[in-house]
């Protein structure tokens, strides 16, 4: 990949060729997509407006960012529906790259495909890395002085800037003591994840324990496996209590 700075934003290009689609119908097809960090915790698709293969409405709308300029508000329109000011466009934006491409709402679209296979929630940043590791270490996790779970055979999470997650084998986690949720969160590395509460002593502790079900390919190992927030609960790693790590769930 190529790299070119541009004040506070990161632009890349790829060699991935990148289609989405809405309404039933292509949206744009292209080669030359643009990883562009907008945010630090990872990139959106450019996609050049020559890949476009629908119309782009203007909204008359306008929305202004410090670094890209002024942007311009389209709906995508197709045969199917209309996606309202699901596009974004920066005609006149400092960072020269730009002015030629259009970013899509991510989630305003019904599929997006690399190459051909769908990806989720938004685009993987290629400085990202997830491993997942079987490990004989003996974790044991604890709430209010209650033991949850005790296990000899983790499996050790690794993703780039977030803490180590355990999962845990369901036969070695006190099922007597979760609860289940409606919440579910997505991820682009590993999939849908479902959760369950814990009670201890009487009181609910909301969404503390999550499983994969069907974990995305280079997840396939936390399969059949749960994991508790580090945050949250008390964690023993080879019988020495670890210190809770600092992150967004903190």
């Amino acid at each position: 990949m190529g790299n070119e700075q541009r004040g506070r934003v990161r632009v890349e290009h790829s060699a991935k060729r990148v289609r989405t689609y809405f309404g039933g119908e292509l949206v744009a097809d292209t080669t030359s997509p643009r990883l562009v960090w907008e945010i630090p915790y990872y990139p959106a698709y450019y996609l050049p407006l020559s890949s476009v293969r629908v119309e782009l409405k203007p909204t008359g709308e306008t929305k202004h960012s410090p670094s890209r300029g002024e942007g311009v508000l389209h709906d995508v329109v197709t045969a199917g529906g209309t996606a309202e000011g699901a596009a974004l466009t920066y005609p006149d934006s400092p960072i020269e790259e730009l002015r030629d491409l259009v970013r899509f709402e991510f989630a305003a679209m019904d599929e997006w495909l690399e190459e051909d296979e769908p990806i989720y929630v938004h685009p993987r940043d290629p400085y990202t890395r997830v491993d997942v590791l079987a490990s004989s270490r003996h974790v044991r996790i604890a709430l209010d002085g209650v033991t949850l779970a005790a296990s000899s055979q983790p499996r050790i999470l690794f993703e780039t800037g977030l803490p180590p997650r355990y999962y845990l084998p369901l036969s070695d986690i006190r099922f007597d003591l979760l609860r289940p949720s409606d919440t579910q969160t997505h991820c682009p590395y590993k999939g849908t994840a479902t959760y369950w509460s814990v009670e201890v002593g009487g009181k609910v502790h909301e969404d503390l324990v999550w499983i994969y079900r069907a974990p995305l390919p280079e997840s396939q190992k936390v399969a059949g496996t749960a994991c508790f927030y580090s945050e949250k609960v008390d964690l023993y790693l080879d019988g020495e209590l670890q210190e809770k790590p600092k992150s967004p769930w903190s």
